[in-house]
């Protein structure tokens, strides 16, 4: 063959090794992406955002090392927080493949689009430059909660089949993120957390807890057939929708407890009462949904609500130190979760 030809050859070859590579990379993307669910990601990000916003209302008040942080830190800090449920969701996946090839066949991860190796290789690649992230550009101690709730989602997976204990591992999982958006803010010092903070946090735990025992409602057939004892595998579906109306409640509960017992040192206003009222009816109304439709589609269709009202009651904190902006918050979160959540259409994927 003349060395043109060759040539010519070579480079169409090179070419096409090029596409197919680009074509397969752009698939990769494309099922990461996807498995990430991103219409969770509100629960992790305004879940941080509590944190920053505290963090700010100590700041302005603060004589000692308190600095508010200033715009590109919170963006930052933000960032990783919306990212960081989808980036801990592709270990979450990989570790309940059992149970999805029953609960969702069409998931990327168990129709094989999404190379399992692969996707914990790029995992743990943002993992560790999210780690970066925060030690050369926020504050090193951040990195407790961060470890954390990496090492609360990979114990999750087992505490599942643990009863209660699972709900308990996810609601402090979850609330880590709100301890991280406030030490990652700027530089404080001890005691970081008051008899205040922490009964405002075992609130969110008790938030986060309940959110996801609406979740086991639609993986309550693949669950049982691995042998996942998850609460509502234990109770059954009978017994465990009666149980929901009841949760539904827990968090207000919890919260007013601890508010008349004066450990909750913050005082009330509109923005938050009106938010509160929204979070509780919104709880109300997910159990309600549960119990009308505890399994198939109707129980996949009641997450957005679910969602809706954790991040709901997120907000209504925030509504303590920002009113304006947790107002926006939800609002802003209220409709993106719908949104997003169109977009995941198909329940076994």
């Amino acid at each position: 063959m003349h060395p043109a030809g060759v040539e010519a050859s070579w480079a169409a070859g090179t070419l096409r090794e090029s596409e197919t590579l680009a074509r397969s990379a752009w698939t990769f993307a494309k099922a990461y992406v996807r498995s990430m669910r991103l219409y969770y990601a509100f629960v992790t990000g305004i879940g941080g955002w509590l944190g920053v916003s505290f963090y700010e209302q100590v700041a302005a008040g603060s004589a000692g090392v308190e600095v508010l942080p200033d715009l590109w830190r919170k963006v930052v800090i933000l960032f990783l927080l919306f990212l960081s449920w989808g980036i801990n969701q592709i270990v979450n996946d990989f570790l309940g493949l059992p149970e999805d090839r029953i609960n969702a066949p069409r998931r990327p991860m168990v129709t094989g689009e999404l190379n399992p190796v692969w996707a914990l290789a790029v995992t743990g690649l943002l993992l560790m430059a999210t780690g970066c992230v925060i030690l050369l550009f926020l504050e090193p101690v951040a990195m407790i909660p961060f470890l954390v709730g990496i090492t609360l989602n990979i114990v999750y997976e087992h505490a599942k089949a643990w009863g209660w204990v699972g709900n308990l591992v996810f609601g402090v999982m979850i609330t880590m993120t709100s301890i991280f958006g406030f030490l990652a803010s700027g530089p404080t010092e001890p005691p970081y957390f008051t008899s205040s903070r922490v009964s405002i946090l075992v609130v969110l735990v008790a938030i986060h807890g309940v959110m996801t025992f609406f979740t086991y409602f639609k993986d309550f057939e693949g669950d049982r057939a691995v042998g996942k004892r998850t609460l509502v595998v234990r109770l059954g579906v009978e017994r465990s929708r009666r149980l929901g109306l009841v949760l539904s409640i827990l968090p207000s509960l919890v919260f007013l407890a601890l508010h008349r017992w004066n450990f909750i040192e913050a005082g009330w206003n509109p923005t938050f009462l009106l938010l509160g009222g929204l979070s509780l009816f919104l709880q109300i109304r997910t159990a309600v949904s549960f119990y009308r439709n505890p399994v198939g589609e109707g129980a996949y269709r009641g997450l957005a609500t679910n969602f809706r009202a954790g991040v709901c009651a997120q907000a209504t904190f925030i509504a303590l130190y920002n009113r304006e902006l947790a107002l926006q918050l939800f609002l802003g979160s209220y409709v993106l979760i719908g949104f997003l959540f169109g977009l995941h259409k198909d329940a076994k994927a």
